[in-house]
């Protein structure tokens, strides 16, 4: 019988503990570390679909709130990049030292704003970040290091979403590493039109299985192994 886990955890990082919630499931060899946008956490029922579609294609997932719930009460704490960078940071090294997840490969789903915490600790991480997707994310806000970000990149942004796209476009530009920008038809920023959604955890799914599951090589539609 197939075993999967799915259990709270609570992970130090400096002086504060923060929460998550990990989907593990039994073949998994990968893992995806969400980083929630302004006023959200891991109870989004968003980012909790894309954990569930991810978690059935054997990759793991970690959605953790980087603020403590206190801290979370201070809204300007909530567009504290820098902060929410150092905690990502600090997750993605606890999640390295747990035997459970050794030799896991470890990617980022950023959502909104922390979309631009997630590829800021890639290019704080470099190599140790294999991936990175960002859903209607706000990659702008890290426009400084975005050519030092190593992991392959995927931008999606909803067709309805005009600002946000012409944000993505600009950081999209910046990036130097393995990139792809996609624009779902008919969605807004949150892509709450019926199926929209479903079309976000497919391309992220791909994404993730393409440079994050097994990096040394992936299969393509006609099941020819390529290398990358």
């Amino acid at each position: 019988m197939k075993k999967e886990i799915r259990e709270d955890v609570f992970i130090p990082v400096g002086s504060v503990t923060v929460e998550g919630h990990l989907g593990l499931p039994d073949k998994a060899d990968s893992i995806v570390i969400f980083s929630h946008g302004s006023g959200s956490s891991r109870f989004s029922p968003r980012n909790k679909y894309v954990a569930d579609v991810l978690n059935e294609q054997n990759i793991a997932t970690l959605l953790v709130d980087l603020l403590t719930t206190k801290e979370d009460l201070n809204y300007a704490s909530r567009f504290d990049i820098n902060l929410l960078t150092q905690r990502l940071v600090g997750v993605s090294k606890w999640v390295a030292e747990q035997p459970v997840f050794k030799n896991f490969q470890i990617g980022y789903f950023g959502a909104s704003t922390g979309a631009a915490s997630a590829l800021r600790a890639a290019a704080t991480l470099e190599e140790r970040v294999k991936a990175v997707v960002s859903r209607g994310g706000r990659p702008d806000l890290a426009m400084q290091v975005l050519p030092f970000v190593k992991a392959p990149t995927l931008l999606i942004i909803g067709s309805l979403d005009d600002q946000v796209i012409e944000l993505n476009q600009e950081a999209y530009d910046q990036l130097r590493c393995k990139k792809e920008m996609m624009i779902v038809e008919g969605a807004s920023h949150l892509f709450e039109e019926p199926g929209k959604l479903q079309e976000v955890a497919v391309l992220a799914a791909d994404w993730f299985k393409k440079y994050l599951v097994n990096t040394d090589s992936y299969l393509d539609k006609a099941g020819i192994v390529l290398k990358n």
